[in-house]
Order: C-alpha cells, then sequence, then structure tokens
C-alpha cells in the first residue's frame, strides 16, 4: 500500500511539496521511492540556486536506477536536507518526513494550485500501475 498523505499537494513526476507559508519543503513520494528501490544517493541543488517550476533540482540514484527530481514550484532554494546525502536510506525510511529534500522560497505560491491533490495523485499511481 501507498501512503499518500491528504494534506501535500503532488507532482505528476512524483515529487511532493508542503506549503510551510512562502516556502515549499520537497521530496519525493512514497510510490516514487518503492519504484526506485534503495536509494543508494541522493544529489541535492546549492543554497540560494534559482529554480523553475518543472526544472531539474536534484536527482537520486538508486540500486535500479538513476532519477531526476524535477521542482514543482519556482522560487530559491533555502535549504537542504544534508542528512539524506549522509543515510539515502532516509528517503526509503520517511519520504514524507526526515526524506524530505529541499526548501524553496516561492516565487509565486499559487503555483501550488496547478499541483494533483492526494485523490488526483492517487489516481495517477493507480494508472502507473496498471502499465
Amino acid at each position: 500500500m501507498v501512503s499518500i498523505p491528504g494534506e501535500l499537494r503532488y507532482s505528476q513526476e512524483h515529487e511532493w511539496v508542503r506549503a510551510e507559508g512562502g516556502i515549499a519543503v520537497i521530496g519525493i513520494t512514497d510510490y516514487a521511492q518503492k519504484e526506485l528501490g534503495d536509494i543508494v544517493f541522493v544529489d541535492l541543488p546549492a543554497v540560494g540556486k534559482k529554480v523553475s517550476k518543472g526544472g531539474t533540482l536534484g536527482s537520486v540514484e538508486s540500486v535500479k536506477a538513476a532519477s531526476d527530481i524535477y521542482s514543482p514550484v519556482s522560487g530559491t532554494v533555502e535549504e537542504v536536507n544534508a542528512a539524506v546525502s549522509g543515510d539515502p536510506a532516509a528517503v526509503n525510511k520517511d519520504p514524507y518526513g526526515a526524506g524530505w529534500m529541499a526548501k524553496i522560497r516561492m516565487n509565486d505560491p499559487a503555483e501550488l494550485d496547478a499541483l494533483l491533490d492526494a485523490a488526483a495523485y492517487g489516481k495517477l499511481v493507480e494508472s502507473a500501475k496498471g502499465h
């Protein structure tokens, strides 16, 4: 069973976003980490990097594959979770908590409205499993 917390927003590329005022906390979803398998490396952006919605934020590597992380919002990287660089398995253990990846100061918080809610993301995951 895949965990899809109701309070988060989701991208089509399997990133999640938790809004904290003007800051977007970003990570990859439970579904994404399960599909990747054991994550062995996380490449995070530099603090201060400007990112565009849909642009590459970083990457994760697992024993199976490497995958880019895309930014679901535009803005400036305020903070990165250095703990996941030292312990990439945190993304597998707790993708919505200790496994967060970056905090971005959003240029336009209205971009969140274009992201999927939990119900819509659940449908996306179900259709992906069917293929």
